[in-house]
């Protein structure tokens, strides 16, 4: 299971004080704490900072880097942001998150993926259409794998997002999410599928309890990524009990492992 560990992201206020202040030591504290959580790459967002992004994500990905050797997940939708921090990232692979199907979008990003041979988050989203039905999900990813292909980029380096949206407002779409990942990974065996896994639980109580159910029921239907907080030791933990009961952690290995570390509860 790959996790992409999202706690440095300038939507969450505290990491854009550090960010604004350029507190080294409180987003060095937030990548060691992740890495030590079994984070497979380290989120990096500076979206919040408009006209200034790409100076604030350089920032982060020096003061990273100096911390852990995890790689990253350059997280900006501007082509331009992306290419101007691709050159300081010492780590491979490289993830960027993440294309769609807008062709501005996807046009601008496309050629630093294959230039740079970095893993991309390609989301189920088109200039007119935010897919919320199962049929419209797997077509829209469709179209990803197409573009993706005829970039020249191997399947195995997309990932799919099919977009889960707040059950809270469209109770139908966690199942929609689940139910078309298991058709994504079906008919595209080679890409990966991944899932900012929070949205799902937007506007309810108790929105750890809905996270880790959700994830569970995912990787049952074959999701293998997911954007998240490898900190919380019960989502964590829900996660390997999930992979060890689907089949995918030959004798319960990574499950024993992470356990005597600490990893979860």
């Amino acid at each position: 299971m790959i996790i992409i560990a999202e706690r440095i992201n300038a939507s969450r206020r505290h990491v854009a004080q550090a960010i604004d202040s350029e507190n080294a030591a409180f987003i060095q504290s937030e990548a060691k704490a992740q890495a030590a959580a079994g984070a497979s790459y380290i989120d990096v967002n500076a979206g919040t900072f408009v006209g200034e992004e790409a100076e604030k994500l350089s920032w982060v990905v020096r003061t990273v880097q100096e911390a852990v050797d995890t790689p990253l997940c350059l997280d900006s939708p501007d082509p331009k942001v992306i290419e101007s921090v691709l050159p300081l990232v010492k780590t491979n692979p490289v993830m960027i998150n993440s294309i769609n199907l807008e062709p501005a979008r996807l046009d601008g990003l496309l050629p630093l993926v294959a230039e740079h041979r970095t893993k991309v988050i390609g989301l189920c989203q088109s200039e007119d259409m935010m897919a919320e039905t199962v049929d419209d999900k797997v077509r829209l990813a469709e179209k990803l794998v197409r573009a993706v292909a005829d970039a020249g980029i191997p399947l195995d380096d997309l990932f799919i997002d099919p977009l889960v949206y707040p059950v809270s407002t469209n109770t139908r779409s966690a199942l929609a999410t689940v139910m078309a990942i298991e058709k994504i990974m079906a008919e595209f065996p080679e890409v990966h599928t991944t899932c900012g896994l929070t949205n799902v639980s937007y506007g309810l109580p108790l929105r750890k309890l809905i996270n880790r159910t959700f994830l569970v029921t995912a990787v049952s239907r074959g999701l293998d990524s997911a954007i998240l907080d490898p900190t919380d030791t019960q989502l964590y933990g829900a996660l390997r009990s999930a992979l060890v009961l689907m089949g995918k952690d030959d004798f319960c290995m990574n499950y024993v492992t992470d356990f005597r570390a600490g990893r979860f509860e």
